[in-house]
Formats: structure tokens, C-alpha cells, sequence
């Protein structure tokens, strides 16, 4: 069997090939290398063992074409995309180009050459935009939505909201009308907060992993200046280990036939929900450190709150998460640390 990933030496990508070659598995790797991080990535996957790389564009129609006319892979998890809101914001267009156009680009070339192929795609909680209708209780550390003890399921109503709500769901929806209307197979899974090893984080993308950073460069360097993050740092995610979201795109693939044409909330679930200010205070008791944090003005449409309800993937595939947020954020440090040596 044939695997392909788009974005492959992104984030979710490179640890998805990986797991793939250390299995032996037949894999192609598709990325423009244009994201911070992303050679450094290649390399590790090379190191690792054999897959073929393709450099291209998923913007450009006739380097999707080829690859999959000429590779005709069997599962193709898609994780090519722009994936930062305020990216998003500075440059609709290109946003758009990447999210909407790059995965009608896939859905064609697969129609096209590869129709028997089954296609996992990430998409995002900000499909259903700011969820300024849930009834929020504030407490000391965090935003609570006593309507939904188990987190957000998919009967949430999509809302798109910024360019880039605007083009995850679009694709999103065109994801699941290719399934619809052309009969492939298809499945969507809109994350909330993914994290771990091979993230190269910035301010506005990777928040975890971000936060780990700040907090090690604070250690070693006690006078820098305080961490800032937007908003009363209440707002709540709920944080899923990247080693989790490999094994549900790979449990998705195993059960095609049974979630074809559906979308998933995908999660680390309430047990693993955090806010900004719970993992800050976390941070500074496993580093044993002081940190000084300075608030920011709210980011446009953030939500207050997202926890995914993963009944529905859990019900139709078996997955469900295994790693916790305390084990988890323990292995981000460690990698976080290597980086920076």
C-alpha cells in the first residue's frame, strides 16, 4: 500500500511519515519546504529510512496532477495547508490559494487518477468560528461551558469566521462533498490543540510549544522579558500529543469504509483540557522558575472556549487518546530543550 503525505515535513506530517517508515511502509512525501523548520525536518525523515520526497506546491495544479498520476497512492493524508488565523489575515489571497484552491487541486487529481484512494484531511475548530453563543461561567483560572460536559461534537453549526476559518472549512466542505457527489473517500477531522516533538512553534501558531520555549529561555536567562499571550488567559483548549493524532489519521485509514464523508472533532478531550494560564502556572512548577506574563489584546475571533467531544471518532474507529497533558507537556519540554541546546 501506498501512502502519501501532504505537508509532509510539517508539524502532524513529518510525525505521521515517520511512523510510516518505521513501519516499512511505501511512502511519499509532498511539501515546498517553505515553513520554518521544515528542512529539519527532511532530514530527520531521512535518517529515519526510505520515502520518496517531492517538492512542489499544492497551489500549483500541475505538480499535484503529476504526483498523483504518477505515484497513485492508496491513503493520502492531507496536511498541506496555512496554518497560522493572523498569517491569514495579512494575506487572504495566498491563505485562500494554499487552503481552498490546494486541496480542490487534490480532490481533482485524485477524482482523476487515484479515485479508489481514501483521503484524511486536517481541518480546524475554527470551522465553527468564535462560538460566541455558548453560555461561558468564568472561574479563577479558566472558561467553563456547563451546556457540554464532554466538549464540543460535530452537530456544533459551522460559522466561518477570519480568512482562515473562511478556507480550513471551505475545504472542509469540499471534503466532504467529493464524497457526496463523486464517491470518494473521504474524512475530516477538525483539530483542536495538537502538540509535541518536531514543532517548530512561533507567537502566533503552536501555542504549547511556544509557552515550553518561553519558559525554558526563562530559565536559563531569568531577566528576559515576560512571556505575553492575548487575552485574560482564561480561554481553554484541550491539548492532544502529535504520537494521539498519528494514531487516529492512521485509525481513520483502517476504517474508511465505515467514516467515509464525515468530520470528526479531534481532541485531547476535557481530561486534557488547559488553559493559558493553567499551563503557565504548570511551566513554572515543573521548571521550578518564576515567570512574569504581561497580557495582550484578544486575538480576532478567538474562542473562549473549544474541548473536542471525540465520542463520535472514538465510536466509529476504537481511538481514543492515551497520553496525558501532564506526560505530554513533560516530553514537549524535552524536545523544546533539545532545540535549543
Amino acid at each position: 500500500m501506498k501512502y502519501l503525505v501532504t505537508g509532509g515535513c510539517g508539524f502532524v506530517g513529518s510525525n505521521i511519515a515517520s511512523r510510516l517508515i518505521g513501519r516499512g511502509d511505501d511512502v511519499a512525501i509532498f511539501d515546498d519546504l517553505s515553513r520554518a523548520g521544515s528542512e529539519s525536518n527532511l532530514r530527520w525523515l531521512r535518517s529515519l529510512g526510505t520515502a520518496e520526497f517531492v517538492r512542489g506546491d499544492i497551489r500549483n495544479t500541475n505538480d499535484v496532477e503529476g504526483m498523483i498520476r504518477r505515484i497513485r497512492p492508496a491513503v493520502i493524508f492531507h496536511l498541506a495547508g496555512q496554518v497560522a488565523m493572523t498569517t491569514s489575515l495579512n494575506d487572504p489571497r495566498k491563505d485562500f490559494e494554499i487552503n481552498v484552491l490546494g486541496s480542490v487541486n487534490l480532490l481533482e487529481a485524485v477524482r482523476a487518477n487515484a479515485p479508489e484512494a481514501s483521503i484524511v484531511y486536517s481541518s480546524s475548530n475554527k470551522a465553527y468560528g468564535d462560538l460566541g453563543g455558548l453560555r461561558l461561567v468564568e472561574t479563577e483560572t479558566r472558561y467553563t461551558v456547563p451546556d457540554h460536559p464532554e466538549g464540543i461534537d460535530e452537530t456544533m453549526p459551522l460559522d466561518f469566521h477570519t480568512p482562515y476559518g473562511c478556507s480550513k472549512g471551505a475545504a472542509d466542505q469540499y471534503m466532504l462533498d467529493y464524497a457526496r457527489s463523486f464517491g470518494l473517500n473521504t474524512v475530516v477531522f477538525r483539530h483542536s490543540t495538537i502538540y509535541g516533538g518536531r514543532q517548530f512553534a512561533t507567537f502566533d501558531q503552536g501555542w504549547v510549544g511556544w509557552f515550553c520555549r518561553q519558559a525554558l529561555e526563562v530559565k536559563s536567562n531569568p531577566g528576559r522579558d515576560p512571556f505575553t499571550f492575548s487575552g485574560d488567559g482564561k480561554q481553554v483548549r484541550d491539548l492532544l500529543y502529535v504520537d494521539d493524532a498519528v494514531d487516529c489519521y492512521l485509525a481513520a485509514a483502517r476504517n474508511m469504509q465505515s467514516a467515509r464523508g464525515q468530520a470528526f472533532n479531534i481532541g485531547g478531550g476535557m481530561a486534557n483540557s488547559c488553559s493559558l494560564l493553567e499551563l503557565f502556572a504548570m511551566l513554572k512548577k515543573k521548571l521550578g522558575t518564576e515567570l512574569r506574563r504581561k497580557q495582550m489584546p484578544w486575538r480576532h475571533d478567538d474562542q473562549k472556549f473549544f474541548v473536542a467531544n471525540n465520542a463520535k471518532a472514538t465510536s466509529l474507529t476504537g481511538w481514543e487518546p492515551r497520553i496525558s497533558r501532564d506526560a505530554g507537556i513533560d516530553r514537549m519540554l524535552a524536545w523544546v530543550g533539545e532545540c535549543l541546546g
